[in-house]
């Protein structure tokens, strides 16, 4: 029977409070699985909450949630994965009930099965398996992953179970961020071969959505960004043309666009990767009369809405958003993990920075803060 572990954590114990620690991971109950992380990649969004702008976001709590993992123990029932298997936890959950009218549905990922507990920090009985050896205190748990630890507990539907011959520190990007931008592309919005394409922010998602478009045929492929430094990145990916939208003079980047497209009425897939909500209103309001598409991947800060005149809906244009680029995690992830080891799916340019130690992800956020940083990567 599986005994409580002891093992270091990156815990945020508030606002920008984030502290290296020792914590004692309880063993996996009903369906659950415990995992030893071996790579976890950073994201934006564990900035975001770290920065108390996420109006989910709990304190104190083990953040992280790109990793690739190994199972060390699984609790009562679970059958999917056993002791050794590599996985990449997913913060969209797979439940494939045959009760589940989300999992069983072609149309979307968004599996409620868990939702309610991992938004409230807590495993599906309600309960944490993070406490502090210092004096017992729980610890909140993070989009059903919490990464930043040696050790943590799945769900068993959020395991996706990979070829053990996979490298996690590759394996782990599949995990949100690039996954979610080709997704995007490949899903979602679904872009057609000879279809123009525009990308608002160009970080790790917004430049897996650039190279997603090359691979589905897009002619046009328009980057936007205010820093030209990720402008050489985009072009290697696919990018047609990058254009910095902080010097357009009086010009607005909407009427930029549309004038830069292949019929003179927008484009035809327009992404915004920002979660700023004025660059999602330029993003519909530069995508094609009649049939433009625009996808938000970038998540606001709480409170902010978005916002347009109606009449840009009446004529055609659509907005929609996507998380985790509509992928089903168990399904799909490891099909992804297979491109990749197969050489048709190339995600090396994405990591650009490593570190050692769970206390190495607070170098890899300052690398983040640094602007040339797309994914740091971790290990353990």
């Amino acid at each position: 029977m599986a005994q409580p572990i002891e093992c270091k954590a990156l815990v945020a114990f508030g606002v920008n409070d984030l502290r290296e620690v020792e914590i004692i991971v309880a063993p996996p109950k009903a369906g659950e699985v415990r995992v030893k992380v071996v790579a976890n990649a950073l994201c934006h969004t564990d900035i975001y909450t770290l920065s108390g702008a996420d109006p989910e976001g709990l304190f104190p709590s083990i953040l992280g949630h790109e990793a690739g993992a190994i199972v060390e123990a699984i609790g009562e029932g679970v059958t999917s994965v056993a002791v050794g298997d590599h996985v990449v936890p997913g913060y969209t959950p797979q439940c494939k009930e045959a009760s589940c009218i989300f999992c069983a549905s072609p149309k979307t990922n968004m599996c409620p099965k868990i939702r309610s507990t991992q938004g409230k920090g807590l495993m599906p009985d309600n309960t944490s398996r993070f406490t502090l050896k210092s004096d017992g205190s729980t610890i909140f748990h993070f989009m059903g992953c919490s990464t930043f630890a040696e050790y943590t507990v799945l769900a068993e539907i959020s395991c996706a179970k990979i070829n053990p011959e996979a490298d996690l520190k590759k394996a782990c990007l599949f995990g949100c961020g690039v996954s979610t931008g080709l997704g995007a592309v490949w899903n979602t919005s679904k872009v057609e071969k000879d279809a123009s394409v525009a990308v608002f922010g160009l970080g790790a998602v917004g430049l897996a959505v650039i190279q997603g478009a090359k691979e589905a045929g897009a002619k046009q492929i328009f980057a936007v960004d205010i820093n030209p430094k990720k402008f050489d990145m985009a072009k290697q990916l696919g990018a047609t043309e990058c254009i910095n939208s902080a010097e357009l003079g009086d010009k607005s980047i909407t009427s930029v666009l549309i004038e830069k497209s292949q019929t003179g009425w927008g484009i035809d897939n327009t992404f915004d990767c920002t979660g700023i909500t004025a660059v999602m209103r330029n993003a519909l309001e530069c995508s094609h009369r009649g049939w433009g598409k625009c996808c938000i991947i970038g998540v606001a800060a709480s409170g902010h809405e978005i916002s347009t005149r109606p009449f840009n809906l009446i004529i055609g244009r659509q907005w929609m958003g996507t998380a985790f680029g509509g992928f089903k995690t168990r399904d799909d992830v490891p099909k992804l993990v297979e491109r990749q080891m197969a050489g048709t799916l190339n995600i090396d340019h994405f990591i650009t920075h490593n570190f050692k130690g769970v206390a190495g992800t607070l170098e890899a956020i300052e690398a983040l803060h640094g602007g040339d940083c797309l994914r740091a990567v971790v290990e353990y």
